[in-house]
């Protein structure tokens, strides 16, 4: 059963017949004392779709105070917004109160139904929870590219994805660079009923803020000086799929305005087109940057944080998931082989223990150049913990970091942050302290390669 909570009579009756077409028993209230009674009385209550305002007021304390009480006395209920464009602010402040979710007045009927549809099924309210199918414990290999690990972290986060994937629920990856972020997009795509329709990969830390419109929603010949033919954006192009929008962390602030639009109403409009398009498309996002931070330093739209942050999948550090290293060492191996015509090779036992001292700053993408570099080197059936410690110019007995004209001891019982500190170090004397090829040793972006001296004081 859902509440509908709105002062305006025809709101109630208009919301009431659409939710009753989609066979839904419906309540209606039109001021918080009535939901209140509603609230308290009807366990069997599902959901909560309520106004801000019910009086000449337009704070929006009133609904702000009554989405407070419901979750006193039903904190499991999810309570959806409506507001109006102009008092989005308002649902931002509801979304810290433990709202679900928001939506913007006049509604569309279709992204209104998702957003409900969403919310019960990631909560179970209707009691057809889809259950996450049984991922491997070695690996996903529904996957085209395949997620390898045992580690429990990994496997929670596999199994949120299955269940959340039959959703339309916006999904935001978070985690180091290197941890595997995109293949966990891929993975939830192809987990969800989208998977036949195109999946695509935007970085938006490659799109300047003069190109964001014409590459996201694309353009018509003309619309500006060197729009010489038409050009079809990437919502047009993810259409019926997943668009997965990677560096999420590194839009400008103008771009999340207009990206914002397009992920709150599923509208778009092509430039030099006045025609307004109606976008079918899952959104998946992904960065490495802490957004919460960059909310507090007013560099990140908090509506737009809210709007992508629905459902939160978290990568660990692959120094903190030890456990996988034996599993894609293996998997790297025999991938390696298989492209360069070499015999399956293996690694041995010291070899394993000796990769599980490393901090990869670069996680998974550091591991697996790391395994192909010392293969490569070294062909034999069987890798030692000296063949990858000559490999990345570490001397396994005392733990020491190496470069080209620099040797850096790290004295036993060292943290992982010193090691990291010091492996970082040793590459870029190695390099002269060219930092691209820093960070194409060390598997981890330019960005991220800034962000660790920075931390690191180097």
């Amino acid at each position: 059963m859902i509440l509908i909570v709105d002062d305006d009579r025809a709101i109630r009756v208009a919301l009431t017949l659409l939710l009753e077409r989609n066979n839904y028993e419906v309540m209606r209230a039109e001021n918080p004392a009535e939901a209140m009674e509603v609230v308290r009385n009807h366990p069997e209550l599902e959901l909560v779709l309520m106004d801000m305002n019910y009086t000449l007021a337009t704070d929006g304390e009133e609904g702000l105070t009554l989405l407070k009480q419901v979750k006193v006395f039903r904190p499991d209920i999810p309570v959806i917004l409506m507001t109006a464009w102009g008092t989005i602010d308002l649902a931002v402040q509801g979304m810290r109160n433990g709202a679900f979710d928001f939506i913007t007045k006049p509604w569309d009927n279709g992204v209104l139904m998702d957003r409900i549809e969403t919310a019960l099924t990631l909560l179970g309210a209707r009691g057809k929870e889809q259950g996450a199918r049984a991922v491997s414990e070695h690996q996903a290999s529904s996957c085209s590219s395949t997620i390898i690990g045992s580690s429990p972290s990994l496997l929670s986060v596999l199994a949120t994805a299955q269940r959340v994937a039959q959703t339309k629920a916006p999904v935001l990856i978070t985690g180091e660079s290197g941890t595997g972020k995109e293949l966990i997009a891929q993975f939830i795509h192809e987990q969800s009923r989208r998977a036949g329709k195109p999946f695509v990969k935007v970085n938006l830390g490659g799109i300047s803020t003069s190109l964001f419109e014409s590459e996201m929603f694309g353009h018509k010949k003309g619309s500006f000086t060197d729009a010489k033919n038409d050009r079809t954006g990437r919502f047009e192009l993810a259409e019926g799929g997943t668009i997965f929008l990677d560096e999420i962390g590194e839009l400008e602030l103008a771009s999340q305005v207009k990206l914002l639009r397009v992920l709150q109403d599923q509208t778009y409009e092509v430039l030099g087109d006045s025609v307004t398009r109606r976008a079918d498309v899952r959104v998946v996002c992904a960065t490495n940057a802490d957004l919460r931070q960059m909310v507090n330093e007013k560099t990140f739209r908090e509506d737009l944080f809210y709007r992508i942050n629905l459902i939160n999948l978290h990568l660990m550090p692959l120094r903190e998931r030890q456990e996988d290293i034996p599993l894609l060492v293996d998997h790297f191996i025999r991938q390696t082989c298989a492209a360069n015509g070499l015999p399956v090779a293996t690694a041995s036992q010291d070899a394993i223990q000796f990769l599980q001292t490393l901090p990869f700053p670069g996680n998974i993408r550091e591991l697996k150049n790391l395994v192909e570099r010392t293969l490569l080197l070294n062909p034999d059936a069987q890798l030692s913990a000296a063949d990858f410690a000559a490999s990345v110019g570490v001397a396994s007995q005392p733990c020491s970091v190496s470069g080209v004209g620099l040797s850096t001891v790290v004295p036993s019982g060292s943290t992982l942050e010193e090691i990291e500190r010091a492996s970082i170090a040793a590459s870029i004397e190695k390099h002269s302290g060219n930092l691209s090829l820093v960070a194409k040793e060390l598997g981890i972006s330019r960005g991220a390669l800034y962000r660790k001296i920075e931390k690191h004081g180097l």
